[in-house]
């Protein structure tokens, strides 16, 4: 599925393949912007296994997004009743959790990680099935959290992961929709 976000483009997925995009998954993770990632300090042979893992993984997967055609962003779709946030909380049927990660750049565009997350939730929503989306970004986050509410979460409860303290937070497909003031969601 691809989607066209006024005046900047075409934003589109494919999937992730974790040798031949290694390289390029390792300077996005790497990167100083990409701190909440805790890749900081990865060497390429630790990103290869972390997706080859993700790719073996029955309920988690990973894409490429793709802006005009070109590497831009990282996405990644997990079931939470078995990755993530198993025991901390309690799914519902429909539950999609979600990840994305803008490629860093010299040359910032206004409102281009607004459209990405925007293209994120309409790809999920693309599946039917797909009810909620669920983040757990981490509590100190502020930019995600602002950029999460302008696409329809609603923060529940901080939780401690064994990675971090993070903040669950909750988009229905209705929530999303008033958000983006798209009628054109996918039902």
């Amino acid at each position: 599925m691809s989607t066209t976000a006024a005046a900047l483009g075409t934003f589109s997925v494919r999937p992730l393949d974790p040798i031949a995009d290694a390289e390029l998954l390792h300077r996005w993770v790497t990167d100083p912007k990409a701190a909440f990632w805790m890749m900081q300090d990865a060497k390429l042979e630790d990103v290869e296994r972390e997706y080859m893992g993700i790719a073996a993984h029955e309920h988690h997967d990973a894409f490429i997004g793709l802006h005009d055609g070109e590497p831009a962003f990282l996405m990644e779709r997990y079931d939470p009743r078995h990755v993530e946030l198993v025991g901390l909380y309690e799914p519902e049927p429909g539950d999609v959790g979600m990840h994305f990660l803008v490629a860093p750049t010299d040359t910032p565009v206004h409102g281009f990680t607004r459209a990405v997350i925007t293209a994120v939730m309409r790809e999920l929503f693309a599946d039917p099935a797909t009810r909620r989306v669920v983040v757990e970004p981490d509590v100190g986050n502020k930019a995600v959290h602002a950029l999460n509410e302008a696409v329809g979460f609603v923060p529940e409860r901080e939780i401690q992961k064994p990675e971090k303290a993070a903040l669950l937070s909750f988009c229905t497909r209705e929530q999303f929709e008033a958000a983006v003031g798209d009628a054109e969601v996918p039902r």
